[in-house]
Protein backbone atom coordinates (compact mmCIF):
# COMPACT_ATOMS: atom_id res chain seq x y z
CA UNK A 1 0.00 0.00 0.00
CA UNK A 2 1.17 3.53 -0.79
CA UNK A 3 1.85 5.85 2.16
CA UNK A 4 0.03 9.16 1.56
CA UNK A 5 0.22 10.60 5.07
CA UNK A 6 2.78 13.18 3.91
CA UNK A 7 0.06 14.73 1.73
CA UNK A 8 -2.16 15.50 4.72
CA UNK A 9 -1.88 19.08 5.98
CA UNK A 10 -2.80 18.45 9.61
CA UNK A 11 -2.82 14.96 11.09
CA UNK A 12 -4.99 14.22 14.13
CA UNK A 13 -4.22 11.07 16.08
CA UNK A 14 -6.77 9.39 18.39
CA UNK A 15 -5.81 9.91 22.02
CA UNK A 16 -8.84 8.67 23.95
CA UNK A 17 -12.29 7.21 23.58
CA UNK A 18 -15.51 7.07 25.57
CA UNK A 19 -18.00 4.21 25.74
CA UNK A 20 -21.35 4.98 27.35
CA UNK A 21 -23.45 2.24 28.93
CA UNK A 22 -27.10 2.67 29.92
CA UNK A 23 -29.40 0.52 32.02
CA UNK A 24 -31.65 -1.24 29.49
CA UNK A 25 -34.52 -1.43 31.98
CA UNK A 26 -34.62 2.07 33.42
CA UNK A 27 -32.78 4.07 30.69
CA UNK A 28 -31.61 6.28 33.55
CA UNK A 29 -28.51 4.71 35.06
CA UNK A 30 -25.48 5.60 32.94
CA UNK A 31 -21.90 4.41 33.17
CA UNK A 32 -19.06 5.94 31.15
CA UNK A 33 -15.90 4.02 30.40
CA UNK A 34 -12.71 5.80 29.33
CA UNK A 35 -10.11 4.31 26.99
CA UNK A 36 -6.60 5.45 26.18
CA UNK A 37 -5.38 4.85 22.63
CA UNK A 38 -2.10 3.12 21.82
CA UNK A 39 0.27 4.10 18.99
CA UNK A 40 -1.81 2.09 16.51
CA UNK A 41 -5.06 3.81 17.52
CA UNK A 42 -6.40 0.82 19.45
CA UNK A 43 -8.37 1.30 22.72
CA UNK A 44 -6.43 0.21 25.82
CA UNK A 45 -6.49 0.74 29.59
CA UNK A 46 -10.28 0.79 29.99
CA UNK A 47 -11.45 2.38 33.26
CA UNK A 48 -14.37 4.40 34.63
CA UNK A 49 -14.28 8.06 33.56
CA UNK A 50 -12.69 10.05 36.36
CA UNK A 51 -13.74 13.51 37.52
CA UNK A 52 -10.44 14.93 36.30
CA UNK A 53 -10.87 13.43 32.83
CA UNK A 54 -14.48 14.66 32.62
CA UNK A 55 -13.37 18.16 33.63
CA UNK A 56 -10.63 18.18 30.98
CA UNK A 57 -13.13 17.05 28.32
CA UNK A 58 -15.65 19.73 29.35
CA UNK A 59 -13.00 22.47 29.13
CA UNK A 60 -11.92 21.27 25.68
CA UNK A 61 -15.49 21.30 24.35
CA UNK A 62 -16.17 24.71 25.92
CA UNK A 63 -13.02 26.17 24.36
CA UNK A 64 -13.99 24.93 20.90
CA UNK A 65 -17.51 26.35 21.22
CA UNK A 66 -16.22 29.74 22.40
CA UNK A 67 -13.86 30.01 19.44
CA UNK A 68 -16.76 30.47 17.01
CA UNK A 69 -19.07 33.49 17.22
CA UNK A 70 -22.78 32.82 17.63
CA UNK A 71 -24.69 33.09 14.37
CA UNK A 72 -26.41 36.50 14.14
CA UNK A 73 -24.85 37.79 17.36
CA UNK A 74 -24.37 41.56 17.43
CA UNK A 75 -20.85 42.97 17.69
CA UNK A 76 -22.02 45.31 20.43
CA UNK A 77 -25.40 46.86 21.15
CA UNK A 78 -28.22 45.69 18.90
CA UNK A 79 -28.27 47.96 15.79
CA UNK A 80 -30.98 50.60 16.12
CA UNK A 81 -32.51 49.72 12.73
CA UNK A 82 -33.20 46.09 13.69
CA UNK A 83 -36.92 45.53 14.32
CA UNK A 84 -37.01 41.81 15.04
CA UNK A 85 -34.46 39.04 15.43
CA UNK A 86 -35.05 35.29 15.63
CA UNK A 87 -31.64 33.67 15.93
CA UNK A 88 -33.12 30.16 16.10
CA UNK A 89 -34.82 30.57 12.70
CA UNK A 90 -31.94 32.74 11.44
CA UNK A 91 -34.38 35.54 10.55
CA UNK A 92 -33.88 39.28 10.78
CA UNK A 93 -36.27 42.17 10.11
CA UNK A 94 -34.69 45.60 9.69
CA UNK A 95 -35.19 48.92 7.91
CA UNK A 96 -33.14 51.66 6.24
CA UNK A 97 -33.88 55.35 6.02
CA UNK A 98 -34.08 57.01 2.57
CA UNK A 99 -30.62 57.07 1.05
CA UNK A 100 -28.65 57.44 -2.14
CA UNK A 101 -27.45 54.19 -3.72
CA UNK A 102 -25.69 53.08 -6.85
CA UNK A 103 -28.06 50.97 -8.96
CA UNK A 104 -27.21 48.60 -11.79
CA UNK A 105 -29.61 47.95 -14.67
CA UNK A 106 -29.39 45.30 -17.37
CA UNK A 107 -28.81 46.79 -20.85
CA UNK A 108 -32.14 45.41 -22.08
CA UNK A 109 -34.01 47.88 -19.85
CA UNK A 110 -32.37 50.85 -21.52
CA UNK A 111 -31.70 52.55 -18.17
CA UNK A 112 -28.23 53.87 -17.44
CA UNK A 113 -26.69 52.51 -14.25
CA UNK A 114 -25.81 55.16 -11.70
CA UNK A 115 -26.67 56.75 -8.37
CA UNK A 116 -30.22 57.66 -7.38
CA UNK A 117 -32.21 58.54 -4.30
CA UNK A 118 -34.34 55.66 -3.03
CA UNK A 119 -37.11 55.49 -0.41
CA UNK A 120 -36.89 53.95 3.05
CA UNK A 121 -36.83 50.16 2.81
CA UNK A 122 -37.88 47.27 5.01
CA UNK A 123 -35.93 44.00 4.78
CA UNK A 124 -36.80 40.50 5.95
CA UNK A 125 -34.18 37.81 5.43
CA UNK A 126 -33.11 34.38 6.51
CA UNK A 127 -30.11 32.32 5.40
CA UNK A 128 -31.69 31.47 2.01
CA UNK A 129 -34.16 34.16 0.98
CA UNK A 130 -34.87 37.90 1.04
CA UNK A 131 -38.02 40.02 0.98
CA UNK A 132 -37.94 43.79 0.47
CA UNK A 133 -40.66 46.43 0.88
CA UNK A 134 -40.79 50.22 0.77
CA UNK A 135 -41.79 52.65 3.51
CA UNK A 136 -43.12 56.18 3.11
CA UNK A 137 -41.10 57.54 6.02
CA UNK A 138 -37.63 57.16 7.44
CA UNK A 139 -39.02 57.04 10.97
CA UNK A 140 -38.78 53.78 12.87
CA UNK A 141 -41.81 51.74 11.73
CA UNK A 142 -44.30 50.12 14.09
CA UNK A 143 -46.23 46.84 13.89
CA UNK A 144 -49.19 48.53 12.20
CA UNK A 145 -47.05 50.42 9.67
CA UNK A 146 -48.35 49.78 6.16
CA UNK A 147 -45.88 48.35 3.68
CA UNK A 148 -45.48 49.39 0.05
CA UNK A 149 -44.05 47.45 -2.85
CA UNK A 150 -40.32 48.04 -3.24
CA UNK A 151 -40.02 50.12 -6.46
CA UNK A 152 -37.47 47.85 -8.13
CA UNK A 153 -37.26 45.13 -10.72
CA UNK A 154 -36.67 41.41 -9.94
CA UNK A 155 -39.19 41.36 -7.07
CA UNK A 156 -42.30 39.20 -6.78
CA UNK A 157 -45.60 40.67 -5.65
CA UNK A 158 -45.13 39.21 -2.16
CA UNK A 159 -41.83 41.07 -1.79
CA UNK A 160 -39.57 38.07 -2.36
CA UNK A 161 -36.46 38.95 -4.36
CA UNK A 162 -35.41 36.87 -7.35
CA UNK A 163 -31.65 36.60 -6.85
CA UNK A 164 -31.03 35.00 -10.26
CA UNK A 165 -27.49 33.65 -10.50
CA UNK A 166 -26.26 35.33 -7.30
CA UNK A 167 -24.35 32.78 -5.21
CA UNK A 168 -25.86 33.08 -1.74
CA UNK A 169 -23.22 32.32 0.88
CA UNK A 170 -24.31 33.14 4.41
CA UNK A 171 -22.17 30.86 6.56
CA UNK A 172 -22.66 29.97 10.21
CA UNK A 173 -20.15 32.53 11.51
CA UNK A 174 -21.83 35.72 10.32
CA UNK A 175 -22.45 38.45 12.86
CA UNK A 176 -25.80 40.26 12.75
CA UNK A 177 -24.24 43.33 11.15
CA UNK A 178 -22.42 41.28 8.52
CA UNK A 179 -25.60 39.30 7.74
CA UNK A 180 -27.57 42.48 7.05
CA UNK A 181 -24.75 44.13 5.09
CA UNK A 182 -24.27 41.01 2.96
CA UNK A 183 -27.93 40.81 1.97
CA UNK A 184 -28.02 44.50 1.08
CA UNK A 185 -24.88 44.04 -1.02
CA UNK A 186 -26.41 41.05 -2.82
CA UNK A 187 -29.46 43.15 -3.62
CA UNK A 188 -27.86 46.39 -4.76
CA UNK A 189 -24.76 44.97 -6.43
CA UNK A 190 -26.70 42.69 -8.77
CA UNK A 191 -28.36 43.87 -11.99
CA UNK A 192 -32.05 44.79 -12.05
CA UNK A 193 -33.29 43.15 -15.21
CA UNK A 194 -37.04 42.50 -15.43
CA UNK A 195 -40.49 42.74 -13.91
CA UNK A 196 -41.85 39.43 -12.63
CA UNK A 197 -45.25 38.10 -13.65
CA UNK A 198 -46.38 41.42 -15.06
CA UNK A 199 -46.16 42.96 -11.59
CA UNK A 200 -45.36 46.67 -11.86
CA UNK A 201 -44.34 47.70 -8.34
CA UNK A 202 -45.18 51.40 -8.66
CA UNK A 203 -47.99 53.71 -9.64
CA UNK A 204 -46.75 54.40 -13.14
CA UNK A 205 -43.96 53.01 -15.29
CA UNK A 206 -40.94 51.60 -13.47
CA UNK A 207 -38.56 52.13 -16.39
CA UNK A 208 -39.53 55.77 -16.83
CA UNK A 209 -39.29 56.35 -13.09
CA UNK A 210 -35.66 55.26 -12.83
CA UNK A 211 -34.71 56.99 -16.07
CA UNK A 212 -35.85 60.22 -14.42
CA UNK A 213 -33.99 59.59 -11.16
CA UNK A 214 -30.61 58.07 -12.02
CA UNK A 215 -27.72 60.54 -11.87
CA UNK A 216 -29.97 63.38 -10.66
CA UNK A 217 -30.52 64.95 -7.25
CA UNK A 218 -34.27 64.44 -7.47
CA UNK A 219 -35.81 62.95 -4.31
CA UNK A 220 -37.73 59.73 -4.73
CA UNK A 221 -41.41 60.55 -5.40
CA UNK A 222 -43.30 58.91 -2.51
CA UNK A 223 -46.56 59.15 -4.47
CA UNK A 224 -45.17 56.60 -6.91
CA UNK A 225 -45.17 53.89 -4.22
CA UNK A 226 -47.91 51.27 -4.48
CA UNK A 227 -49.53 50.04 -1.27
CA UNK A 228 -49.58 46.36 -0.33
CA UNK A 229 -52.12 44.64 1.92
CA UNK A 230 -49.34 43.85 4.42
CA UNK A 231 -48.09 45.45 7.61
CA UNK A 232 -44.96 44.74 9.63
CA UNK A 233 -47.09 42.67 12.01
CA UNK A 234 -47.97 40.25 9.20
CA UNK A 235 -44.25 39.60 8.63
CA UNK A 236 -43.56 38.64 12.24
CA UNK A 237 -43.46 34.92 13.16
Amino acid sequence: MKDITHQIGTLYRPKAGLLIYQNSKTNNDTYVEYFDMDAQGRPVNAHPLTVREADRLAKSLSSQADSKPDYLSANGLLPSNVLHLDAMKKQVLWYNKPQRRELFFAPALGINSGEANIPALLWKADAQSLRVFALTSGKRPMEKTTLFHAPFFNIYQDGKVCMGTVDIDLNEELSLEHFMQTWESYFFESYFSHLIGGHDPINGNCVLLWESLVDTDSPFPIKALKKTNLSIKTLLP
